[in-house]
């Protein structure tokens, strides 16, 4: 258990204390009892922080007696959160355990001090979590990716204490997401810690955020106005006087505004004040994500009592139908892929920070100024690194594929956008709140259900716009339009249709629905590293050959038709890396959807990863296609290079082949002669950046293509 903040002890003061009393030494007395009761309130009152991420105990079964106190758990299995019941099962496809198992864990620690509260804190325990301390139920949470707090004061004794958590992530009715293409991994998938404060505090409990909202109903180059209101809580018998201070400061840590203001707290109260800023210091995306520092604390006399801190980015953004997102009143270029999370091989989605960063940086290599992050909330890190890099983001609730028509399930979802919404809205990265996806009806309930949480969004949050991710309904059916932003999942090319259909349609519903921005929330095809065909068949999506020539060929189609139609507000591929979806058994591997730019275990970066990257960078990008088609047969091929230059050169084994234009970031030699033997493809531009691979090369007829583990692509049908 690590702990951040520790408060000094007081018992050498109450010894002292003690003493002085005995013996009659008035003076002694008022001086160590000043200490005690004057100083020592600022000594221990500021927030402490335990991370309860070791010792824990773990059964995946649904233990009858798990909550009790003297429960013997030796012969559980002992773990570290992050963790998963899913990590093996959860990615071979087909069936996995889903259901409940518990978690204990012993904390030991002195009595709580008079005038202190405790919480418990979740990031997230999939899909719906029962806590216990000492036996004693202290709350349950439905809904596995946001997170939550509980207050367990009343439940904690002197010395061991037993903390035990249900998590089930089976199929309950009242919970979103109720399906989806991905695996439900559950478990403790997110850091648990246990938080103290004085009972006079900023409040824990509202819906997992921070206690602190921010509105900028004023962002130009010239001014900048902040409406900071803060949510606070007084646990204590008695009303108490304290004095809310906010502080501004500016990238370099200088104080650029300050209010203060005396607050008499009574239960829950709330405190608002105006901070104004000249010539702020605007965000500006990708291209400067300049960060202000927002800090509110709480004092008793001169001591600060409690506080929190929040990063803030001072932008506005808006969406024109005919102009795309404009950022701080200029168009802005928003794209990028969906993002599910930072899982890997064997750990399904139990990482932690280093995953997130991994993934970002890769994610940053290719170019994205945005994210949709799919198909829930995310962890906390993900939104703090999205501030600092300038990435815009679209996030959004587990409303996805199917809903229930009860009052329990409409309360989870509306509960699920209540916290996603108080828990992220002080970030600037976030730019939509997505109201859910595909959700496959189109009749009045599900019209009903989104206009309610597009009501409840914009109650919550009136300066964010919203979206929701269409697919399966007519394009312009109401369900479509709820939302403030139009965006659609569309596949043409894979699952139907043919690789130049995009942009008509595109062109065709601007024209039907000219006041209604557009987006593209979804878009690709399958891919897989081992499976090699140059030049590709079109594949069975459903079939286990997914050649990495064709993924890369879709999306040249489509990135040359986005980017002739500014009109569309953003879009974002499908998918950033490949993902564990236990129901799919397709591609290379069972369970797998295999849409990512990027492979499962971050090993490798597909052909279309360097195609959008020389769309999307800004540095020199050149990138010689197909290297892992190999062994070839000889004869005439194709050689193609990827990059952002005018001109490139080829070179084979030495010799130039040709000068060729790059034309929609794809230079071209279609008819190159291969003889048997080793050749060395070489590539330079007009820049002087250079890219190589060898190819092995074979005489005789072309073999039937099959994969890396010799399995044949009999399911590929005859070219269209």
């Amino acid at each position: 258990m690590t702990i951040s903040r520790r408060t000094p002890p007081i018992s050498e003061c109450t010894r002292l204390l003690g003493a002085a009393i005995q013996r009659g030494r008035v003076l002694q007395i008022v001086l160590v009892a000043a200490l005690l009761f004057g100083l020592s309130g600022a000594a221990r009152a500021q927030r402490t922080v335990a991370l309860l991420d070791d010792q824990w105990m773990f059964r995946r079964a649904d233990v009858a007696q798990g909550a009790d106190r003297a429960l013997d758990d030796a012969s559980w299995e002992r773990v570290s959160l992050p963790h998963t019941w899913n990590a093996t099962d959860g990615e071979h496809g087909g069936a996995y355990y889903r259901g409940a198992a518990w978690y204990r864990r012993v904390i030991q620690r002195p009595a709580v001090p008079a005038g202190r509260r405790e919480y418990i804190e979740f990031d997230g325990a999939t899909m719906a979590a029962d806590v216990w301390v000492n036996g004693r139920l202290a709350g349950r949470h439905e809904g596995g990716y946001a997170r939550f707090r509980l207050d367990v004061t009343q439940w904690l004794r002197p010395g061991r204490n037993v903390l035990a958590v249900r998590v089930d992530n089976g199929a309950l009715p009242q919970v979103a997401p109720l399906g989806g293409d991905f695996t439900v991994y559950g478990g403790l998938i997110r850091p648990v810690r246990l938080i103290e404060t004085d009972s006079t505090h900023i409040e824990l409990l509202d819906h997992g955020g921070p206690g602190v909202q921010v509105e900028t109903p004023l962002v130009t180059p010239t001014a900048a106005r902040l409406d900071v209101r803060v949510q606070l809580r007084n646990d204590g018998a008695l009303p108490a006087w304290r004095t809310l201070r906010m502080t501004l400061r500016d990238a370099a840590g200088r104080v650029v505004g300050r209010r203060s203001q005396s607050v008499r707290m009574v239960g829950a109260t709330a405190a608002e004040a105006a901070l104004e800023l000249p010539t702020p210091h605007l965000w500006q995306g990708v291209a400067d994500p300049y960060l202000y520092r927002l800090s509110v604390e709480l004092l008793q006399r001169d001591a600060v009592i409690d506080a929190a801190e929040l990063p803030l980015g001072l932008r506005r953004i808006e969406v024109d139908p005919d102009r795309g997102l404009l950022l701080n009143g200029k168009p802005y270029a928003l794209h990028g892929v969906n993002y599910f999370h930072a899982g890997r091989p064997g750990r399904g989605v139990a990482v932690g920070d280093a995953e997130i960063d991994e993934d970002l940086r890769i994610l940053m290599e290719l170019g994205v100024t945005g994210l949709r992050l799919v198909h829930y909330q995310h962890p906390p890190r993900l939104y703090e690194r999205a501030d600092e890099l300038g990435l815009l983001l679209w996030t959004e609730i587990p409303l996805n594929a199917a809903m229930q028509e009860t009052q329990a399930f409409r309360d989870n979802v509306f509960q699920q956008l209540r916290e996603l919404i108080r828990q992220n809205r002080h970030h600037a990265s976030v730019a939509i709140w997505g109201l859910g996806n595909e959700v496959y009806r189109s009749d009045k309930p599900i019209e009903t259900l989104l206009a309610d949480l597009q009501r409840l969004a914009k109650q919550e949050d009136p300066a964010r716009l919203t979206s929701y991710a269409h697919c399966c309904a007519p394009d312009d059916h109401p369900m479509a339009l709820q939302a403030d932003l139009a965006a659609y999942n569309r596949y043409w090319g894979w699952y139907d249709g043919k690789l130049t259909d995009i942009g008509p349609w595109l062109d065709a519903l601007h024209a039907k629905l000219p006041d209604k921005p557009i987006g593209l929330s979804e878009f690709g095809a399958g891919g897989s590293v081992l499976d090699q065909e140059d030049p590709p068949r079109r594949p069975v999506p459903a079939g286990r050959w997914h050649p990495e020539q064709y993924q890369a060929l879709f999306h040249e189609a489509y990135a040359r038709q986005l980017a002739v139609r500014p009109f569309v507000w953003g879009y974002f591929a499908w998918l950033g890396f490949d993902h564990a979806s236990a129901g799919r058994n397709e591609g290379d591997t069972p369970g797998f959807n295999d849409k990512g730019l990027v492979t499962y275990d971050r090993r490798y970066r597909k052909d279309a990863y360097y195609l959008w990257q020389a769309w999307w960078q800004d540095r020199p990008v050149l990138h010689l296609a197909n290297r892992r088609a190999t062994p070839r047969t000889a004869g005439r091929t194709e050689v193609k290079a990827y990059s952002n230059s005018s001109r490139v050169t080829l070179e084979v084994d030495g010799r130039v082949i040709g000068v060729v234009p790059v034309v929609d970031r794809v230079a071209t030699w279609p008819a190159v002669v291969l003889g048997p033997g080793h050749a060395r493809l070489r590539v330079v531009d007009d820049r002087g950046h250079e890219d190589a691979i060898e190819w092995d090369v074979k005489p005789g007829p072309a073999p039937a293509p099959t994969d890396a583990r010799g399995v044949a692509a009999s399911n590929v049908p005859p070219s269209p």
